[in-house]
């Protein structure tokens, strides 16, 4: 009899469990690393959450693999930082707006000895094209996000070709923004990063901001629900909840209220906001 009765709560449990992730409320966000290692989500989300029963669960990879996920219907929202390729991704009708969320800014960062002599610098451009002529250690993320295409534009503006570098001064990690940030720190190289990560990066050993304020360094997140016309499974309502809120005064107060020792990482400035 006891074996009967776990039989069939142990059945019972199986078929409650499909009716309980079919119930359960949540959408995905195929996102950056430096909304996630900034700690932005972590503040945000909550907020959300507690205000409409929406789970949101974040993808965070770089900015090109981000757009491939939402292009393949593995996201219901786009939430990145490379204006030209969120705008491509729309007219292409993958997603249906885009919409300006929020705003800080890159820096170049590098070691304190300053083999290359940019500290202080406000031209980006200029500094990185010190940094290869001497031929000092640079950490490139590598990967395809919305800060590795900033910095190939910064290259490219310094007529450099960091292509033919090779290995010699200029290393690829091929990772995210807090372990290119830990090889920097590890080999005395240069970097560029967005300010919100280094501000939340706790091992800079012996890295120090020395580039900053020059306005081809200004950073701009976007938002964008993914078009149901091309994924139908797509959450469209939630989703279009959550990119309401994030552009809302609610929101947008939740982006300013974060802050690192004082300092604001994420400067909000959705339209009419």
């Amino acid at each position: 009899m006891k074996r009967l009765i776990a039989a069939a709560l142990t059945a019972a449990a199986l078929f409650a469990a499909p009716a309980q992730a079919a119930d359960e409320r949540f959408i995905t966000v195929a996102s950056t690393t430096s909304t996630q290692s900034s700690g932005l989500f972590e503040h945000l989300l909550p907020v959300f959450e507690d205000k409409t029963g929406i789970d949101v669960r974040v993808v965070a990879v770089g900015t090109g693999k981000a757009i491939q996920m939402a292009e393949a219907g593995d996201a219901d929202v786009l939430f990145v930082h490379h204006k030209p390729s969120e705008e491509k991704f729309v007219a292409a009708g993958y997603g249906l707006v885009r919409r300006d969320v929020m705003y800080n800014d890159f820096v170049i960062v590098g070691p304190k000895a300053e083999p290359a002599g940019v500290s202080g610098m406000k031209d980006a451009a200029g500094a990185l094209k010190k940094i290869a002529e001497a031929a000092a250690p640079f950490a490139s993320r590598g990967d395809d996000s919305g800060t590795h295409k900033a910095e190939l534009a910064l290259w490219k503006q310094a007529g450099v070709d960091v292509g033919g570098a090779g290995g010699d001064w200029y290393r690829a990690t091929g990772s995210g923004m807090g372990p290119t940030l830990n090889t920097a720190a590890g080999m005395g190289a240069y970097a560029l990063t967005d300010r919100g990560t280094w501000l939340n990066f706790k091992n800079r050993d012996d890295l120090a901001v020395l580039v900053e304020g020059d306005q081809s360094l200004f950073n701009q997140y976007g938002v964008i629900v993914v078009n149901p016309e091309k994924h139908p499974h797509v959450k469209t309502d939630d989703a279009q909840a959550f990119a309401d809120w994030l552009v809302a005064p609610e929101g947008q107060k939740a982006i300013a209220d974060y802050t690192i020792n004082g300092e604001q990482l994420f400067f909000p400035n959705a339209a009419g906001s």
